[in-house]
């Protein structure tokens, strides 16, 4: 997205980059930086390098209005993208002054900091801070990884950060669905307890004997508990919802308590099959699917009534039982 930068601000940014020698000409024009493409959060030139053009940021650049006052520091990332940021926010959020890289006072942006991270991380650390959702970068899942861990090298705490209605939140747990281990083994690791409980949810499916040695390691005790006690949990549950059979009906004349005694014998067999297999991301169609075929065995309409409210109510049963580890 292109921005309009007045010229004084990039007279500013020029004065960072501009040769020392006073016989190189200067500009004809304020260079003006190409559209950014593809998500990135730069402005780059596809040309030769040219000394009068640098990278800016596309959110943080000098005339940026992202607080009501002037940014009053610039941070140059390891790869030379100019991030125009304000002090006061940063020292809010982070309890080591950005690892020490932030001066006592901020004078002026004449004042270049360095710092050791790449653009693309950086960029995520800086929407954390300012709280703004950098999702139309489309970061890929390891540079928010990347980002997550060095949050506490910059002093600002993970657990606080990145909790429910935050946009980092949104933005890593869109990829639970595809990087459910990876991204709870990174909640674990910081404690991120909101975020691991809903990734949990992805992990129904995934097979714990499976676990290595190193990816247990990487869980730790505490989280690895709760995931193996959330499987083991809803296979106990589903082992006990099955148990009850069909309630029975009050005899009648072409069926009498000995005929439905078919219908109970049918319903533990079918359960048994159920529960012999009970995987924690069982669904409701499954459980339906081998149970309804009972009702065709069925002469009774009595009994096909007690069968059928007797799956509903399981199925019910089954929904209610928590899906998240605690």
């Amino acid at each position: 997205m292109d921005h309009a930068v007045a010229a004084a601000d990039w007279a500013s940014v020029l004065h960072f980059v501009a040769d020392d020698d006073d016989n190189v000409p200067a500009p004809s024009q304020i260079p003006t930086p190409p559209l950014s493409n593809d998500g990135t959060p730069l402005l780059k030139d596809s040309n030769p390098p040219d000394p009068t053009l640098v990278s800016v940021s596309t959110t943080f650049y000098p005339g940026a209005q992202l607080q009501s006052v002037l940014p009053d520091i610039v941070f140059l990332s390891s790869d030379a993208v100019f991030f125009y940021v304000h002090s006061h926010r940063l020292f809010q959020a982070s309890s080591n002054a950005f690892h020490s890289l932030l001066p006592a006072q901020a004078k002026d942006t004449d004042s270049v900091i360095d710092v050791p991270e790449v653009s693309a991380v950086l960029n995520i650390i800086l929407h954390v801070i300012y709280d703004m959702s950098c999702a139309h970068y489309s970061p890929s899942f390891s540079q928010l990884v990347s980002a997550v861990k060095r949050l506490s090298y910059f002093g600002i705490d993970p657990k606080s950060s990145i909790i429910p209605n935050t946009h980092i939140y949104s933005l890593i747990l869109s990829h639970a669905p595809l990087r459910p281990l990876e991204l709870y083994t990174l909640s674990a690791n910081y404690d991120l307890y909101d975020l691991a409980v809903a990734t949990s949810s992805h992990l129904l499916s995934f097979p714990l004997s499976s676990l290595t040695d190193e990816m247990a390691q990487a869980i730790g005790a505490v989280y690895l508990k709760r995931l193996f006690f959330l499987h083991f949990g809803r296979s106990d549950a589903l082992k006990r919802i099955l148990l009850s059979p069909p309630h029975p009906h009050p005899p009648t004349p072409s069926c009498d308590f000995s005929d439905q005694k078919k219908l109970t014998r049918a319903w533990a067999l079918a359960s048994a099959y159920l529960a012999w297999d009970a995987r924690p991301d069982l669904s409701t169609s499954t459980m339906e699917s081998a149970l309804r075929p009972l009702e065709e065995h069925l002469v009774c309409e009595d009994c096909k009534a007690a069968l059928q409210t007797r799956i509903r109510t399981l199925v019910v049963q089954w929904a209610m039982v928590k899906v998240r580890a605690i």
